[in-house]
């Protein structure tokens, strides 16, 4: 994926996707999109490129914007050039800020305060852009976490972003009663 974030990296996404969408027991018209870090990229770029295919995103701790990520991640400055190159056209073209207005479905941000390899103001930002586009944007931001809140945060927090995940997906995906039933009788068989 060198020099080619938001290429090849889709069509593998989106081929999973497919495969898995021509089971009887998916349905095209209630799939999420959801990732954290690079899977916050990816979820990003997808529901900008990809959008009419995902009901509702939810992005965590992601590089939403080259452009400030270098310099000021953790990584390293080195680390944008020798993953996009060195061409600050090429960093514009491979960030999903710069796509922002194209997103339409209900998205949510989540990231933490001290998130020292994809800093906050990618959060921010991508906030910002998507309610002045008005988009549906909700922001969550953890105080006192970093990068791998999921992993290693503090136990209350990582409940309550578990809450606040199943909560989004029961807003942006409600599972019918007849769903309920149908997965009760499967699972019975």
């Amino acid at each position: 994926i060198i020099g080619a974030f938001g290429t090849v990296d889709v069509d593998d996404v989106l081929s999973v996707l497919d495969v898995a969408l021509e089971r009887p027991d998916c349905d095209a018209g209630r799939v999420g999109v959801m990732g954290g870090s690079y899977g916050g990229f990816m979820t990003s770029w997808l529901s900008a490129h990809h959008g009419d295919r995902f009901r509702a995103a939810w992005s965590e701790r992601a590089v939403n914007a080259w452009d400030s990520f270098t310099g000021t991640s953790d990584i390293g400055y080195w680390f944008t050039d020798a993953y996009l190159g060195q061409d600050p056209g090429a960093h514009t073209k491979m960030s999903p800020l710069t796509y922002a207005d194209r997103i339409r479905i209900p998205f949510a941000i989540v990231h933490s305060e001290q998130d020292w390899r994809c800093p906050i103001e990618q959060a921010q930002r991508m906030f910002v852009a998507l309610r002045r586009g008005g988009t549906e944007a909700e922001l969550l931001i953890f105080p006192g976490e970093g990068h791998e809140l999921t992993r290693s945060g503090q136990p209350r927090h990582r409940g309550q972003r578990l809450d606040a995940v199943l909560e989004w997906w029961g807003r942006h995906l409600p599972v019918s009663a007849d769903d309920a039933t149908k997965s009760d009788q499967d699972s019975s068989v």
